[in-house]
């Protein structure tokens, strides 16, 4: 998830404040859901980010925490904490699938061990565990009443997060992480976190294939957000386009992952929005890729082939 520090009004409630202040591409989006569903919006976020800070954080107990609130979801405990209930809550009056949000828990559940992905398959796994699900916990909150929306939603979710993976290497490397899988790039999260000279070349054509497989991902979700209904459709475009803009950025810059994050410009949002415009014409949904999903199966919203 991203981490900016945008101003925030003491008008906002402090779910909105949190996306504000922490999610900056979302919260742009968000501005235009409308009232109401930009709450919806901001409250599933405000869950998303405290499991993700929890999750990320320096607290001693943080694995059984995290433990604690999967197991809230799973129905056995009666209570992990306000922002748990709440998400429940949330959760209730949306029809949200709980399944999601225990998925989500395992993924953060997982960064609390050294990260080595090994291959693709283990990668896109992750991928789904951490935002595939959020994108299919959106969708019920957003109103769509298409079920074949959530496998577009689940590859909107997993784009970004290629692209999050792609946006951080170093910051992960230094965790401990390495989301690049083995099979692409044959070096530790050690090795990557030097940033030695030696290693840039190969560690930016891992990044490279991040970013080409995420645009696959990303063209299959733009294709599904014509499921949504329409005021969710536009928002939903300019998160997309506002987040792989990112990547691009990326590859201007010569995919210098050692340099830090690379962020998008207020003046490209606002392009990006005017181009998001375009996409409202009406246009036949194909069938899914069955392909995208061929590693994803027996997770939530993944519907076997």
């Amino acid at each position: 998830m991203e981490n900016s520090l945008p101003d925030s009004s003491s008008q906002f409630s402090p779910a909105k404040q949190i996306l504000a202040r922490h999610g900056k591409s979302f919260y742009w989006a968000s501005l235009f859901l409308g009232a109401k569903l930009a709450d919806r919006a901001a409250r599933l976020y405000q869950f998303c980010r405290f499991v993700d800070d929890l999750a990320d954080g320096d607290l001693p107990d943080r694995q059984e925490s995290l433990q604690d609130i999967r197991q809230r979801l799973n129905g056995q405990s009666r209570q992990a904490g306000v922002e748990t209930e709440a998400f429940i809550n949330l959760a209730t009056d949306n029809n949200i699938p709980l399944v999601a949000a225990r998925e989500l828990l395992d993924g953060m559940l997982k960064d609390q061990q050294p990260i080595d992905v090994q291959d693709e398959a283990e990668l896109l796994r992750y991928c789904h565990a951490v935002a595939g699900t959020v994108g299919l916990m959106m969708c019920r909150v957003l109103n769509c009443q298409h079920s074949r929306a959530d496998s577009f939603a689940i590859d909107l979710g997993v784009a970004m997060q290629l692209t999050n993976i792609s946006r951080d290497v170093l910051e992960d490397a230094k965790m401990g992480r390495r989301y690049l899988p083995a099979s692409w790039v044959d070096l530790s999260a050690a090795e990557i976190a030097e940033a030695d000279e030696s290693c840039h070349e190969s560690v930016a054509g891992g990044v490279e294939q991040l970013l080409d497989m995420a645009e696959d991902y990303y063209q299959s979700a733009l294709l599904g957000i014509q499921l949504l209904p329409f005021r969710s459709r536009f928002s939903i475009n300019v998160a997309l386009r506002v987040y792989r803009q990112i990547g691009w950025v990326l590859r201007r810059r010569n995919l210098c992952w050692w340099q830090g994050r690379v962020f998008v410009s207020k003046g490209e949002k606002a392009l990006l929005s005017l181009r998001s415009i375009m996409d409202l014409r009406p246009r036949t949904v194909p069938q899914h890729r069955a392909e995208l999903h061929q590693h994803l199966q027996g997770l939530a919203g993944v519907y076997t082939k």
